[in-house]
């Protein structure tokens, strides 16, 4: 592939949360962008308005990541586009609400082509260009869920945000001599649509304000953690107390308070 001007990167989930706030701080810090999500007319606002304000280019590619080919498909497309990905953000995600068995297979299996199988499969696919150009930055937005015990309800998120953590801590020390860096950036609480689409919002909303933040926080801290070399990095002060003092509880005592709390922000009852 030949050089591209700026350095590009790739976005999943980009259409609202998290993944359109990385979208914008990407593009404020100079990158240009393809964004990938299942709606289209939400990308491509997103992509007029960070072409307009940053004079960066946008592309979108609407694809479905629940389709275990989009992953090669979106990768074909961009050798198509004679496109080499600098930063890969691997941030699109959500949750199935209910017990395990509340719910079909079907959806579980989705649940973890999108959140497991296809940002590994999109990290596999694109690293190879970034050690080719002996650089590149890959953020696995986990979730600081997975640093805790399991809960009851959503009963594959935290396991699945687990996973993410611990494929970043080895693809990171594989990575660093070859000139890349990958950091699981790990929020809390975040305001987004995600507790819209999971249900959970009236839920949540009763959850004190001092352990939320913005998105545009979310990803800001996590750019800057990757490109210090950052491997797992959990947003917010409060939320790495909550990590810290998890750690120092027996299993079977915070597995007992988890069990007490989950009710407070996890939906039991499925769709």
């Amino acid at each position: 592939m030949t050089a591209h001007p700026r350095p590009v990167a790739l976005v999943t989930g980009a259409s609202a949360g998290i993944g359109a706030a990385f979208a914008r701080e990407l593009a404020a810090r100079g990158h240009d962008l393809v964004l990938t999500a299942r709606r289209a007319a939400r990308l491509q606002e997103l992509a007029e308005e960070l072409c307009a304000k940053h004079n960066v280019d946008v592309q979108i590619m609407v694809d479905d990541l629940t389709d275990p080919m989009a992953p090669r498909r979106l990768v074909d497309a961009l050798e198509q586009r004679n496109l080499g990905i600098d930063v890969l953000i691997n941030n699109a995600g959500y949750g199935v609400p209910g017990t395990f068995d509340s719910q079909p297979w079907v959806r579980h299996s989705d649940f973890l082509q999108v959140l497991v199988h296809a940002p590994t499969e999109l990290a596999h696919r694109l690293l190879p260009g970034m050690i080719e150009r002996r650089h590149g930055r890959i953020v696995n937005v986990a979730s600081l869920a997975g640093h805790l015990p399991g809960s009851t309800g959503h009963t594959l998120y935290a396991a699945s945000k687990a996973y993410m953590i611990r494929f970043s801590e080895s693809l990171a020390l594989e990575s660093r001599a070859r000139g890349i860096h990958v950091c699981a950036v790990c929020p809390g609480f975040t305001y987004s649509e995600f507790h819209d689409v999971t249900g959970a919002r009236e839920l949540v909303s009763k959850m004190p304000k001092w352990m939320w933040m913005q998105a545009d926080q979310v990803a800001a801290q996590g750019l800057d953690a990757v490109e210090r070399g950052d491997v797992v990095y959990v947003n917010g002060r409060i939320n790495r107390m909550i990590k810290t003092f998890a750690k120092l509880l027996p299993d079977r005592l915070a597995l007992r308070l988890s069990a007490r709390h989950s009710s407070r922000y996890r939906v039991m009852e499925g769709e």
